[in-house]
């Protein structure tokens, strides 16, 4: 079998706008008030999310590749700062810019000298003869250190006071990891970061690890989100496009039985992060979508991860849209769509309840055309409280008036309760369901 490899395509989405003083313009925009939980101000950030738009001339940056944005953004230079991105950025380069595949990131075994490859993983660890212990030896400390050097290359840290956004035509990230956290790993830290009209595209792992005990049949578990929020205060994401292409699930391969899962999530919101507005984006054709808390035991994560999301589209996705820990998240005026058989048979839930977490849910419209039943809108991990109101399903009128919470419970038990003990202040009016499809539709995503 031959190691994998992706090859880049062209972006064909005209998503910027179309001036240059106009996109200025959108890089010192800041988040109006009462939009959603990063608005709300603080004693650090008394005016809530401001992003770099204080930055001065000499901090505004336009940048066309990966080693002019890493030095642009300075990490962890905190001096407020707008980077435009125009053109494509491919995070997987080497130091002079020229394209790495799979097979360039492959190392040794620091111990043995054995080089990583995918067809000597397999045949290390082969549940048949390996069994159900987790992967230990050569092939897994090479796949580390393989690994590892990846991630050097598409990991890209996010400083404190901090816009980003697109200008010109198409702009786009593509492989990279937005990784917007502090220096500190510990508690939270205000890092007031804007993010807009980009595109994020084909954000994957080379080198997954197998996790023969993830499950019932065991698991391909990767690395790497498009955006990860961690330790972070005041973020705001807003009218971006997050989308497999190039490396789109349906192109990987089963081994082991399982599918060969090179993607993490799209954007993930973890450890005590708090603050979080995401607003007006596409979130297309992936599984893991956005997972907010980082396990069930992150007590740091109780009274934190407070976030909304609004007038958001989540097309053609398996999970996690979202599925909360721990936070108080208001999920309102989204469109949730289910496009074909084969995207139903993918489709797991969207909203996740989990431990301690508290999801106000009002007025979000699904369009699944009867491949998907509204009890399979929720599922349960250890959590129970979730108001829900307004939803409507695949139409317009109140006939489509639909109530997931009595659906999920009818089909399992009483495991949900529809109340919670918050109300959310911050959000512009609410619109009615029946105009979700429409507003989302024309309006998420970059900016034409």
């Amino acid at each position: 079998m031959q190691r994998l490899h992706y090859r880049v395509l062209p972006v064909l989405v005209a998503c910027a706008l179309p001036l240059a003083a106009a996109a200025a313009d959108l890089g010192r925009e800041t988040l109006p008030a009462n939009d959603g939980w990063a608005s709300l101000p603080t004693t650090a950030l008394p005016d809530g999310t401001t992003g770099g738009s204080a930055a001065t001339a000499d901090r505004v940056h336009r940048v066309r590749d990966r080693n002019g944005l890493v030095a642009a953004l300075a990490f962890p230079d905190a001096t407020p700062k707008i980077i435009e991105i125009e053109g494509v950025i491919d995070a997987n380069v080497d130091a002079d810019g020229h394209p790495l595949a799979c097979a360039d990131y492959a190392r040794p075994d620091p111990q043995t000298g054995e080089i990583y490859s995918l067809d000597a993983y397999l045949a290390a660890y082969d549940p048949a003869t390996w069994g159900r212990a987790d992967p230990s030896g050569p092939q897994e400390r090479a796949r580390a250190a393989s690994a590892s050097a990846q991630q050097s290359r598409v990991r890209i840290r996010i400083p404190a006071n901090t816009t980003i956004v697109g200008v010109g035509r198409g702009a786009t990230v593509r492989g990279a990891w937005f990784d917007i956290r502090p220096s500190s790993t510990s508690g939270n830290t205000p890092m007031n970061v804007i993010v807009r009209n980009l595109n994020f595209e084909d954000t994957f792992d080379c080198f997954p690890q197998w996790d023969p005990t993830d499950g019932a049949l065991g698991n391909w578990n990767s690395q790497y989100d498009a955006i990860s929020v961690r330790n972070a205060t005041h973020v705001w994401i807003d009218h971006n496009r997050f989308a497999d292409v190039a490396t789109a699930d349906g192109t990987l391969p089963t081994l082991f039985g399982r599918h060969y899962q090179v993607h993490d999530g799209l954007l993930d919101v973890t450890n005590a992060s708090d603050l979080v507005t995401i607003s007006w984006n596409r979130f297309e054709h992936h599984d893991k979508t956005m997972l907010v808390g980082s396990s069930d035991s992150a007590s740091a994560d109780r009274d934190k991860l407070r976030i909304t999301l609004h007038h958001n589209l989540f097309e053609d996705l398996g999970q996690r849209a979202p599925r909360v820990r721990y936070g108080r998240v208001h999920v309102y005026n989204n469109h949730y769509k289910v496009t074909g058989p084969e995207a139903a048979a993918g489709y797991g839930y969207s909203w996740g309840v989990g431990v301690e977490s508290q999801i106000v849910a009002r007025n979000n419209h699904f369009r699944v055309d009867g491949l998907v039943p509204p009890e399979f809108f929720i599922d349960r991990f250890n959590g129970s409280r979730i108001h829900v109101e307004g939803t409507l399903l695949d139409g317009v009128s109140p006939n489509s008036a639909v109530d997931p919470v009595a659906a999920f419970n009818a089909a399992n038990g009483d495991a949900l309760v529809d109340d919670v003990d918050w109300a959310p202040t911050l959000h512009g009016p609410i619109e009615p369901t029946k105009d979700v499809p429409v507003s989302v539709i024309r309006g998420a995503g970059p900016f034409k």
